[in-house]
């Protein structure tokens, strides 16, 4: 029996996709920004904000209050936990 992915290996893997897809990939802005969605991807007139977490993990409270907070002003984050819905976001 195989160990479900780590939240790590899934943001590489999606990371990449996107890269390959022509997405910037932003990382978080230093150890400061708590609850601060984990990656940022941009294109023209596009940004998105995703939080990876491992399969079935779910946000913090703190996470979750931030995505609201963003949400609130319009923009649009995801939470993934799986490469499939990661790279779905891409397609």
């Amino acid at each position: 029996m195989t160990a479900p992915p780590r939240e790590s290996a899934i943001e590489k893997n999606v990371c990449d996709y996107a890269r390959q897809a022509g997405w910037l990939v932003h990382p978080k802005a230093g150890p400061n920004n708590r609850g601060w969605p984990d990656r940022t991807f941009t294109k023209p007139g596009i940004l998105l904000f995703v939080e990876f977490k491992a399969p079935g993990k779910k946000p913090t409270r703190l996470q979750s209050h931030t995505h609201e907070k963003l949400k609130a002003k319009g923009y649009t984050v995801h939470v993934v936990d799986s490469v499939e819905d990661g790279r779905a976001l891409f397609a």
